[in-house]
């Protein structure tokens, strides 16, 4: 209930490409928010992209025009293909979702780590 888990984090050259993956345990339809964050070392948890239960998308202008947010209801799965990636892309990527409406949650995966480096 609620559980959501990463994957597909890992080494990548600049310009290179990474799909990472966030599988909740139950139907995403009972979130009203679920995007992703990553926090590297030294900096504050910043949010990347989000998606919500209308399908509305928002992104970070670090990352406008290169990281695409996408969901399977059937899989209850939201997804994160990052294309053109930078060094400074280098980060743990964690998995959130959000639920406003009474009872109020908000659940966060495990992360996966993202390395951009030659």
């Amino acid at each position: 209930q609620g559980q959501l888990v990463e994957s597909g984090g890992g080494l990548v050259q600049p310009g290179g490409s990474l799909t990472l993956s966030c599988a909740a345990s139950g139907s995403i339809f009972s979130f009203d928010r679920m995007g992703w964050y990553r926090q590297a070392p030294g900096k504050e948890r910043e949010l990347v992209a989000l998606i919500t239960s209308g399908g509305s998308t928002q992104y970070a202008d670090s990352v406008q025009g290169r990281f695409t947010i996408s969901r399977d209801n059937a899989k209850n799965t939201i997804y994160l293909q990052m294309n053109s990636l930078k060094p400074e892309d280098t980060a743990v990527y964690l998995c959130n979702a959000k639920r406003y409406r009474p009872p109020s949650s908000d659940y966060w995966g495990q992360g996966t780590q993202v390395t951009v480096s030659s």
